[in-house]
């Protein structure tokens, strides 16, 4: 579409007649504005119209008209208006390049134009709308964050950062209300983390000196979040450091 454009506007400054003997015919589009404000140029806009309503994520409408409707009508029109002005070419002069070019820069256009509501494939937006920034996962702190990398390495036993901003509850359950409290922990030796469908093969191994968040009691164990957002259950929670 916007290469059919570009050869339709180039097509208005070449000369649009050419004839043998004596009689010379130099003219271009430009002569006569009829010809390349209404013919040429009304399909250069209608080609524009087309393109600005599809960068659009949504189509616009002006005074209740799309925006890609009127385009479409526009180079319609301007490649009507150039077969009929190429087929009614005066005896003795021939069609030159400006004609000849413009109409089929103009027959491209409405083609195009036509076929976009037709094909699927033609009818996305040339410019995306932009992507949601993604929630950050529960329980997951900003890099330079405990366990993360690029993290200062933390001594074993030593004070997380409170979750959510406040301090973790020191008891595991509560016993007011009898329901379990998210804390932070480290194991003193390398454990294995299994699927929560109770799969026996480990998805995942806590390292110690780093610290990870238990949401949820599962048993005898603990449902325990990864710094990468993955979760799965800790089931030998022996000796583990809380914070």
């Amino acid at each position: 579409m916007i290469g059919a454009a570009v050869l339709l506007f180039i097509a208005s400054f070449l000369k649009l007649y050419s004839a043998t003997g004596f009689l010379r015919l130099d003219q271009n589009a430009w002569d006569h504005l009829g010809t390349g404000l209404g013919i040429y140029m009304g399909g250069v806009i209608g080609a524009v119209l087309i393109v600005v309503n599809r960068c659009l994520p949504q189509p616009r409408k002006v005074a209740g008209l799309d925006l890609g409707t009127v385009g479409t009508a526009f180079t319609i029109l301007a490649a009507w208006s150039l077969f009929w002005t190429l087929v009614g070419v005066p005896d003795g002069v021939e069609a030159a390049a400006g004609l000849i070019l413009g109409f089929i820069a103009a027959l491209l256009m409405a083609a195009a134009a036509v076929a976009t509501p037709l094909v699927p494939a033609l009818q996305g937006t040339l410019i995306p709308a932009p992507k949601p920034i993604a929630p950050q996962p529960y329980g997951a702190q900003p890099p330079g964050g405990y366990g993360y990398p690029g993290a200062q390495p933390q001594p074993y036993g030593g004070q997380p950062q409170p979750f959510g901003g406040t301090q973790p509850q020191q008891d595991q359950q509560n016993p007011s209300t009898g329901t379990f409290s998210p804390f932070w922990f480290a194991v003193p030796a390398p454990r294995p983390l299994f699927a929560e469908d109770g799969s026996p093969t480990p998805i995942a191994e806590l390292s110690p000196g780093v610290w990870y968040l238990a949401v949820e009691q599962r048993g005898q164990g603990l449902l325990t979040e990864m710094q990468d957002g993955r979760r799965g259950v800790l089931q030998d929670t022996s000796n583990i450091q809380r914070g």
